[in-house]
């Protein structure tokens, strides 16, 4: 019983870490794909996070989770998470401003370093020198990056710098939440979501978006197209959220973060594939 319950663990941990970097990547193209179409991020993210509400209260009243129900002491104690996984967004969007998006993902490849030393100085210990020297040798490259980017702006990597802050933060707050509370990843998730609206319709209003956001929502869903795709985004983001917070429960905020690492590789081999397909296709013409 015991070597099954640790096969069963061991599988599970390698599950929600494939499937968190599978729906990472899948969700970069996702909302590439609606942002085309669809600039307002801050009213999509909005959408997002009021369709996880939605769909994980109408599984717990039907019988398919078994999800509690909305508990303000429960509530009290994830306010942090919630506060710092939307700061982490506000400050991500801001320093897009300021550093172009390779400056921009090298610098997120920071994330695992401060979740190390996070997890260190909050009594966790340090992990296995393999796992440490990778993490180093990751940040590195991105200290190397950034001192040959000659269109340095210094505001642009505060804000990207004090994203990676809040990312961590929230994402050792999950795992802390996981452990001591005895909470589910779609518990996190759903309090999350509850939790991250009224911050984000705030954002909408101070970002400019509302209400040209609506507006142009409701001009766009007459086409069959845009709906899809947009029905699409809502179900990856449920699923993106689900994923990261079970692979951090389930595994550790380090583990997610490497995670993501290898995701932002991914993505780079899946675009280059498909600009060389597409070369190639014109090249055959």
């Amino acid at each position: 019983m015991m070597d099954y319950n640790k096969d069963t663990g061991s599988y599970l941990s390698l599950f929600a870490a494939l499937s968190y970097g599978i729906a990472s990547m899948a969700m970069v193209f996702i909302n590439k794909a609606v942002l085309m179409q669809y600039a307002q991020s801050m009213t999509l993210l909005t959408l997002q996070q009021l369709a996880t509400t939605l769909l994980i209260h109408f599984a717990r009243v039907m019988g398919y989770t078994k999800a509690t129900g909305f508990n303000v002491e429960t509530a009290k104690r994830l306010i942090l998470v919630s506060l710092f996984y939307n700061a982490n967004v506000a400050f991500a969007l801001a320093s897009l401003k300021g550093v172009n998006i390779p400056m921009y993902i090298a610098i997120k490849r920071l994330t695992p370093l401060a979740v190390l030393v996070a997890g260190y100085f909050s009594g966790k210990g340090i992990p296995t020198i393999q796992v440490t020297l990778s993490v180093i040798l990751t940040a590195a490259g991105v200290i190397i990056a950034a001192l040959g980017d000659f269109s340095f702006d210094l505001f642009g990597y505060g804000m990207a710098f004090t994203s990676v802050f809040f990312q961590t933060m929230y994402l050792v707050l999950v795992e802390r939440s996981g452990a001591e509370d005895g909470l589910s990843s779609v518990e996190i998730m759903f309090y999350n979501s509850i939790l991250s609206v009224p911050f984000l319709l705030f954002l909408i209003i101070a970002t400019g978006e509302f209400p040209d956001s609506l507006s142009i929502l409701f001009a766009k869903s007459t086409s069959l197209s845009f709906l899809v795709i947009l029905i699409l985004s809502l179900v990856m983001g449920i699923i993106l959220n689900y994923t990261m917070f079970l692979c951090t429960v389930v595994n550790s905020a380090l583990t997610t973060t490497i995670v993501g690492v290898l995701k932002g590789v991914g993505s780079t081999v899946c675009v280059k594939l498909c600009f060389l397909m597409i070369f190639s296709c014109v090249n055959c013409r």
